[in-house]
């Protein structure tokens, strides 16, 4: 239950992101679930891979070298889809950033929720 709640604010996120900033530009609540479901999916496969390659200049950058990877994920997730579009890097990087802070709001939101008792 938990999870398909996630899925569900997560593509709401993604329409938010959309609604606030013009470089990201989401068709439907539909492409809006598929793509919360592809930048999930890219995070869970793709991503770790990245972090380890290119562990040495995150070392260097002291992390900050993440925020690109993120932006990478973004911004693959929108070339793979039609109905999601990210319009260049800048763009990728200011979406992932309200979408990774809305991310935490919602897992945040959601752990309070299923927690209770």
């Amino acid at each position: 239950m938990k999870l398909l709640a996630k899925w569900l604010l997560s593509a709401a996120a993604l329409l938010f992101v959309a609604y606030v900033y013009s470089g990201v530009q989401v068709s439907s609540f539909t492409a809006a679930l598929i793509a919360a479901f592809v930048i999930g999916l890219l995070n869970t496969v793709v991503r770790p891979v990245l972090v380890v390659l290119t562990l040495p200049v995150t070392v260097l950058t002291l992390g900050l070298f993440l925020f690109v990877i993120n932006a990478l994920m973004f911004w693959a997730a929108g070339s793979l889809l039609q109905g999601f579009e990210v319009r260049g890097f800048i763009a990728a990087l200011i979406g992932s950033l309200i979408y990774s802070v809305l991310g935490i709001v919602i897992e945040s939101a959601l752990e309070t929720l299923f927690t209770k008792k």
